[in-house]
């Protein structure tokens, strides 16, 4: 495991660029055209679209374009819906706290959800969960990832709260692809303390085992 192939299995930077730009777009539209809500959504959206279709030229991977696009879209029509400019970023707040607790739980329960992810792309299937340093290690990195989630949302709700929109846009670049990557950074680090558990196949569990 590396850092290149975490940087595949857990999405690419492009990706978050392409999910970045329609909030930021949306921003600077509302500030430019004196806080008018239609014109701003139209640009966010357009922005969207014109990512979309670069994904198409380059015929790269539309899967995170795509994903993107919808996301606009969905933002676009919550705004829209309400009216209030900041409900722009509502879906935003909402997943990102959404993706914070699911994290939490994961880690609680015992089953934390990078290991979830990782263990079978890694060849370790989960075997993890047996192997109490490399349960600490998928624990600790999932933590890793719920710290950036509860950090979006604490940075993201006082904002939304006050209404804040061109401040919504703007805090949206750091805590895109910047954060991200240091994420993706601490991740690799933490993980690689302890080797993969190798399996050579799954064997169902025993009466004893259960007990």
């Amino acid at each position: 495991m590396n850092q290149e192939g975490l940087l595949e299995v857990l999405g690419g930077p492009r990706g978050l660029i392409d999910a970045g730009v329609p909030g930021a777009v949306f921003a600077l539209a509302y500030t430019l055209t004196g806080q008018e809500l239609a014109p701003s959504i139209a640009w966010a959206v357009g922005s969207g679209v014109v990512l979309f279709l670069i994904s198409l030229a380059e015929r790269r991977s539309v899967q995170q374009s795509l994903a993107g696009l919808v996301g606009v879209g969905v933002m676009a029509a919550v705004a829209a819906w309400t009216g209030q400019a900041r409900d722009f970023y509502l879906p935003s707040v909402i997943k990102n706290a959404a993706y914070c607790a699911a994290y939490v739980v994961s880690i609680l329960v015992r089953w934390p959800l990078l290991g979830v992810f990782l263990g079978p792309l890694f060849g370790e299937g989960f075997g993890w969960r047996k192997d109490p340093a490399r349960l600490r290690s998928y624990s600790l990195a999932s933590a890793v990832w719920a710290a950036m989630f509860g950090l979006r949302v604490a940075v993201q709700v006082p904002l939304y709260l006050t209404g804040q929109v061109a401040a919504l846009g703007v805090v949206g670049i750091p805590l895109g692809l910047p954060l991200f990557m240091l994420t993706l950074w601490v991740t690799y680090l933490v993980l690689r303390r302890t080797q993969p558990v190798r399996q050579t196949a799954e064997e169902p569990p025993s009466v004893a085992d259960e007990g």
